[in-house]
Formats: C-alpha cells, sequence, structure tokens
C-alpha cells in the first residue's frame, strides 16, 4: 500500500465520521437540555428508551466533546456539552462520602452507586480536559483533588467492597489500566508528581501480577502477588481490555521519548492479545478467550462488542508509530477495515455496539448505561491525531 496516501485517508474518514456523524447524532438525540448532561440508552434511531443517566457517561461525554474541541475542531457546542456534564455531575453525582454514582434518573435523584472508582475517573478527565478546552485552572485543580480521592478510596480498608467476596482475595486488571489513563489525562491539564508515580505503579503491577507469559497473557484476574488463578475467572483474557492497555502503555513510552522498556512491555501485550483475540474465521477481535484455551463462562464470549475493536485500532496506529513495521500498519487496517465494513449504520447514523460473531448485528440500539460517546469518537480523535504525527515526520 501506498503509506502516505493511506494514512492521509484514514485522517480524512476518522474526522469526517466524527464531525459528520457521531458528534452531531449525541449532541441531536443525547444531550439533555432540560437538566444538563447526556441520555445513553438510545435506541438505533436515537429515539430515548429510558432515561436513567449512566454517571460513567457524564464524564466520559464531558470529556470526549472538550478532547474533540481541543484537538479536532473548537466547536463552541462541544464545549457547551462538556460543561453541560460536568456541572451535572457536580450537581448530582456526588454522594455526601465523596464517592460518586453509578446512575442516576433524569433529574439528578440517585439510584445506585458499585464499587468501582470508574465514575471517579471519568468526572476527573472531564475536568481536566475541559480545563485545557476553556482555559479554567480550576477544573485541573479539581480534577487533581479527585485523583487523590480516588488514591485514597483504593487504599483506605472498607472504603470499597472485595473484587469478588471476602473469602476470595484478588487483583483486578481494570482498575490498574484504568489509573494509567486517568493519570496521563490529568497530567496533561496540571503535572503533579502523584500521577507519574501513579503511572509507574500501576505499569509495575501489570509487569508483577497481571502479565503471565507462559499462557502469552494478561489476565484479567489474578491473586494478591499474581498468582495464577485456575477457575473460570481466574482464566479469563479479555482480549479489548488488554489492547487498549497496550496503547495507554505507548502513549506513556511516547510522552518518554519512546522509552524502550515501556514499548517493549506494550507491543508484547498488542501481540499476545492479537493473537488471543483476532477471529481467524470471521475477523473482528472476540470478548473472551480462556488461557487454557478451555470454554469462557461469560455468555457473549465469542460475540464482537464495538469497544475492542476501536481499541485495537488505536493500538494499532500507536505501534506502527512507534516502530514503523509495516505489520502493524497491515493490522492495522485488517481491523479498521472490518469495523467500518461491520459496526456503522449507514441508515440511521451512529454505530451498532452488539454483534454476533459473524457479524451480523445481534440488537441494534446505539446506547444504554456502557455504550455511549466514549470509545468511539476517542478512537477517531486518537487516529485522527496519531496519523498526522506519523505523514509530518
Amino acid at each position: 500500500m501506498n503509506t502516505t496516501e493511506y494514512l492521509q485517508n484514514c485522517a480524512a474518514s476518522y474526522k469526517d465520521d466524527l464531525v459528520g456523524n457521531i458528534m452531531p447524532f449525541w449532541l441531536k438525540y443525547g444531550l439533555d437540555r432540560k437538566h444538563g448532561g447526556v441520555y445513553t440508552c438510545l435506541d438505533r434511531d436515537g429515539s430515548l428508551m429510558d432515561t436513567t443517566k449512566s454517571v460513567w457517561f457524564q464524564g466520559r461525554f464531558g470529556f470526549i466533546a472538550a478532547f474533540a474541541y481541543n484537538n479536532v475542531e473548537r466547536n463552541p457546542e462541544w464545549l457547551a456539552a462538556s460543561k453541560s456534564c460536568i456541572d451535572f455531575i457536580e450537581k448530582y453525582c456526588i454522594d455526601v462520602d465523596g464517592r460518586m454514582f453509578f446512575e442516576v434518573t433524569e433529574d439528578g435523584t440517585p439510584m445506585r452507586k458499585r464499587r468501582y472508582v470508574f465514575s471517579e475517573c471519568f468526572a476527573a478527565i472531564a475536568m481536566s480536559e475541559y480545563s485545557i478546552a476553556s482555559g479554567e485552572r480550576f477544573y485541573a485543580l479539581k480534577a487533581l483533588e479527585l485523583f487523590k480521592k480516588i488514591q485514597s478510596f483504593l487504599t483506605t480498608p472498607g472504603v470499597l467492597e472485595p473484587k469478588y467476596c471476602e473469602s476470595v482475595q484478588m487483583r483486578g486488571h481494570s482498575v490498574t489500566m484504568i489509573l494509567i489513563n486517568t493519570a496521563s489525562r490529568i497530567r496533561a491539564a496540571i503535572d503533579d508528581a502523584a500521577l507519574t508515580r501513579q503511572i509507574d505503579d500501576s505499569i509495575y503491577m501489570l509487569q508483577k501480577y497481571f502479565i503471565h507469559p507462559e499462557f502469552k497473557a494478561l489476565l484479567e484476574v489474578v491473586g494478591p502477588d499474581g498468582e495464577f488463578i485456575d477457575t473460570c475467572n481466574g482464566r479469563t483474557i479479555n482480549p479489548g481490555h488488554c489492547i487498549e492497555t497496550s496503547w495507554f502503555l505507548m502513549e506513556e513510552a511516547k510522552h518518554f521519548n519512546w522509552d524502550g522498556e515501556k514499548l517493549r512491555m506494550a507491543l508484547s501485550i498488542l501481540d499476545w492479545s492479537w493473537e488471543w483475540g483476532w477471529d481467524k474465521e470471521y475477523g473482528g477481535i472476540i470478548n473472551f478467550r480462556d488461557c487454557r484455551n478451555l470454554p469462557p463462562q461469560d455468555y457473549s464470549q465469542d460475540m464482537k462488542f464495538w469497544w475492542p475493536q476501536t481499541e485495537a485500532i488505536i493500538a494499532t496506529l500507536y505501534a506502527y508509530q512507534a516502530t514503523h513495521d509495516e505489520k502493524y500498519l497491515e493490522m492495522h487496517k485488517q481491523i479498521s477495515d472490518w469495523t467500518y465494513a461491520h459496526f456503522p449504520d449507514s441508515e440511521y447514523g451512529e454505530w451498532y455496539g452488539y454483534l454476533h460473531r459473524d457479524g451480523t448485528v445481534a440488537q441494534a440500539a446505539k446506547g444504554n448505561l456502557f455504550k455511549g460517546p466514549f470509545h468511539i469518537p476517542r478512537m477517531m480523535i486518537k487516529a485522527n491525531i496519531i496519523c498526522n504525527e506519523i505523514l509530518t515526520l
């Protein structure tokens, strides 16, 4: 392939899809102009199916709208949407103990909390990105303060429930990896030693506990000291999560002038996870694998969800930028072509989220409490940035 032409076309395509499709869809159908914030439970045509609001997505779309403003187009409607989500979070989504809810009603009445700190992480990156977009340092300080609360919640005994149950002690990959990205995004707005220290600690934990070379895999849960747990849960590989982690590591390697150790770790995770995840029969990244090749327990194990595909698009581009190895550009073309052949809805806009293994649509809704304007637009923004950076070298 002509690399320059390919990257130019990719950069333009991702930007056009973001600006002409994804952002308009969510601003038209998702933005709550009465109560503030964003709805995500939307049917295929954008009609509202459920007014319950995902607190994750108040932070996620707050981040995306500002991230797009900072890196793609200085659209004042995007900046206003980001502020609306952040205002909704601050007004309704924080409990008296400082922790945040998982879901609330459309007018902000609390409904449910969960043991995770993801609501807090997404709120923090929204505040930090909005700070960059608006020039209001106050929001960067808020993001940093919230990040230090997150660290306190995670390290103070009794604040969070156990990962699984009291009698089975586990470490989870998801919290370890999300702290890398959360700290990295906040650091772009405000520097603090606690941020890089947390990233370094998370990378150390990935290496010490979760990476298991005997399986050529990064495992989702392990024992307290990284022990392999030979159960259905303990054998689980989530290729999408692993691939997402790989580009978080590549981003950090890039921040330190392509630090060799971090980059080698990231590329190993990407290579292993692609081997586990890429469906050689139908294409696309599959949901779950068992590291002993036993039948996975999760009922959606052989489905193709939207977000692992988008993470693979980013990761393969980053890997090509870091190494100039043509295999990663071929992998990028593979996953990008497959994704665009199956997920976009040409009739109503936006993307489907849930496909069967063969790529047919399992259900056509555009959003729920977990799917909304985050992974897809983040991919388009990041991929556009990376393509343009490679082209300017």
